[in-house]
């Protein structure tokens, strides 16, 4: 066990607050003038709305002082939509009138939504004008639910309209109503219930005090360098974007580019010019695969290559020409971007590599809902290859009942742990141990030096009738190196007349543009050229690890609103025919 390595460099500033309003109040003191966040009102348009520190602190105050005039303390408050200047300033206002937050995936099906409304006991509901048509169908089945607040022009008669709502705060404020400062905030309290996505299956509702965040944030900010501006892109129901972003980085003095939705993710880098991105591995390995098809259709990949190669030779005797010798690829990212956060599913090192070759730095870390989310992260300039980094400060990280690879579950014990699993006692006491750490259900180790590696998930683990065990994740980066790979996962296969346990299946979405530039195309042909690049695949890896079987897929996987995919809606069933001979 240990709470983090020895550091090789000194630790970054970070602005430390106690709980949401503190932080809304320090860093518009701090820059009051400075642009917080911009959105556009029309994706089409290159016009932002530009929204200063100051100005959030005023949003935040006014609406606060009106939820605390409507009884919202204490009170569970559902919000759902897509990210927005009005979802973080709800948000934040909630949070600092006492209010329990649930946010809601806005993707979620009706019957889903109104099941979490009626668990929570959601009083309010906030919501955004493209989601008012499912809103409108709660009707009676939420009887709990008596407030609904758009965030935008309701449709809906009886929904009030945010900004109304903030001018009402703001007379009351100005008249004398000092509510939203007086209100005690408790740190300790539950403050959030988060839903988690439940990619192997349903998931919990995990209360999170403001402590829990604000920790996660103040002690993980020490870590790394944040550049001057970054956007939002991951949805805001997650604690991934909600904590590190709407947090972590807002509370830097980070200027925040709200992104228009992920078919503009691409033209708005380019047009907004963002020095760092917090990523999940999807965009990233999207980003990867764009360089390189384009490289292969311009009939410039050899010359890439050969680039990369000198490049990294010059770098090592002190010469970084980076951001001269690959400027037009750097260009098609907006050219200032420097650095990317990454998190929320394994992705290969080959592709932090390249990104590196290049000039953009990929911090790769590990976190968990439960965990506020952040756990561990590598450092602008300490990093190891393979590993998630370094634990945040002030936490604790051990590896549960390891094997002879020191290999085992990692749990986690520290400020930002969870308080528990909402209505669910059981659920909680079984993910502490006996010394009070949460049990991740992530498998991995942590090196001499105190280097956390992730090997995989527990629930993903398969089990060989021999008792040993095969980790999914760690075939599936192996695979990833293959040209043409564009997602994949590895399970075991369920078949009428074999062990289901003995064969190891890998799915494979292919990248079919890719492989048509390399003169791969049709079934037969497909198949072939990837049973080839598996069987090579096999002969790297242990015999046990050993693939018996490809299926390839017309489509790509399905997967939830944080872009991991979907494990437990995968078709698992195989044919007893034509497996991959070792």
């Amino acid at each position: 066990m240990r709470m983090n390595a020895d550091i090789k460099y000194p630790l970054y500033e970070t602005t430390v607050f106690e709980n949401f309003r503190v932080m809304v109040e320090n860093v518009a003191r701090k820059y009051p003038d400075r642009i917080a966040y911009s959105y556009k009102k029309d994706p089409r348009d290159t016009k932002t709305v530009d929204v200063t520190f100051s100005q959030v602190r005023d949003d935040v105050r006014n609406m606060g002082t009106e939820l605390i005039s409507m009884g919202c303390t204490d009170k569970k408050v559902a919000i759902i939509g897509e990210t927005s200047y009005n979802w973080i300033c709800s948000y934040y206002a909630m949070m600092a009138t006492g209010a329990i937050v649930v946010p809601v995936d806005k993707d979620m099906p009706l019957d889903e939504l109104t099941g979490i409304l009626n668990f929570a006991e959601c009083e309010y509901i906030v919501y955004s004008t493209s989601v008012e048509e499912k809103i409108m169908q709660i009707g009676d089945s939420v009887p709990a639910l008596k407030t609904y607040i758009c965030m935008g022009e309701p449709n809906m008669k009886s929904a009030l309209k945010l900004s109304v709502l903030i001018e009402k705060g703001k007379t009351k404020f100005e008249n004398g109503d000092n509510s939203y400062y007086d209100y005690e905030i408790d740190p300790d309290k539950l403050a959030t219930i988060v839903f988690t996505s439940g990619t192997t299956g349903k998931g919990k509702g995990v209360m999170l005090s403001q402590k829990n965040i604000v920790s996660d944030m103040t002690q993980g900010m020490y870590l790394f360098a944040i550049t001057p501006k970054t956007m939002a892109v991951l949805p805001p129901h997650h604690t991934y974007c909600s904590t590190v972003v709407f947090v972590g980085h807002f509370a830097q003095g980070c200027t925040i580019f709200i992104n228009s939705g992920l078919k503009y993710f691409m033209s708005e880098m380019k047009e907004q010019q963002p020095s760092h991105l917090v990523l999940v591995p999807l965009f990233v390995e999207t980003m990867y695969k764009r360089i390189w098809t384009t490289a292969q259709k311009n009939g410039k990949a050899g010359t890439l290559k050969r680039m990369i190669k000198v490049s990294n030779f010059l770098r090592k005797i002190g010469i970084d020409l980076r951001r001269v010798l690959f400027r037009s690829i750097l260009d098609n990212f907006g050219g200032k971007l420097e650095m990317i956060i990454l998190g929320g599913a394994a992705i290969n090192q080959d592709i932090i590599d390249m990104f590196d070759a290049i000039g953009i730095t990929i911090l790769n870390g590990y976190g968990i809902t439960e965990c506020s989310p952040l756990v561990s992260c590598n450092r602008n300039k300490y990093q190891k290859k393979g590993s998630v980094g370094l634990p945040i400060i002030g936490e604790q990280v051990k590896i549960k009942d390891p094997d002879e690879n020191g290999e085992g579950e990692i749990c986690v014990k520290g400020p930002n742990v969870m308080l528990g699993y909402y209505k669910d006692p059981d659920a909680t006491a079984a993910v502490f141990d006996e010394d009070g750490y949460f049990m991740t259900g992530d498998y991995g180790k942590l090196d001499d030096e105190g280097w956390l590696f992730i090997t995989g998930r527990l629930k993903n683990i398969i089990i060989l009738s021999n008792g040993k065990n095969v980790y999914p994740e760690e075939i599936e980066q192996e695979i990833q190196r293959i040209t043409g790979v564009s997602e994949v996962v590895v399970y075991a296969g369920e078949t009428k007349n074999r062990n289901n346990k003995e064969v190891i299946v890998a799915e494979i979405f292919p990248d079919y543009q890719l492989l048509k530039l390399k003169g791969i195309e049709g079934t037969q042909a497909i198949n072939a050229y990837f049973n080839k690049e598996i069987k090579r695949v096999n002969s790297r890896m242990a015999p046990h690890k050993a693939i018996r079987k490809v299926k390839i897929r017309e489509e790509e996987f399905i997967k939830n609103n944080s872009k991991k995919i979907l494990r437990h809606a995968i078709d698992k069933s195989i044919d007893d025919v034509d497996f991959t001979e070792n």
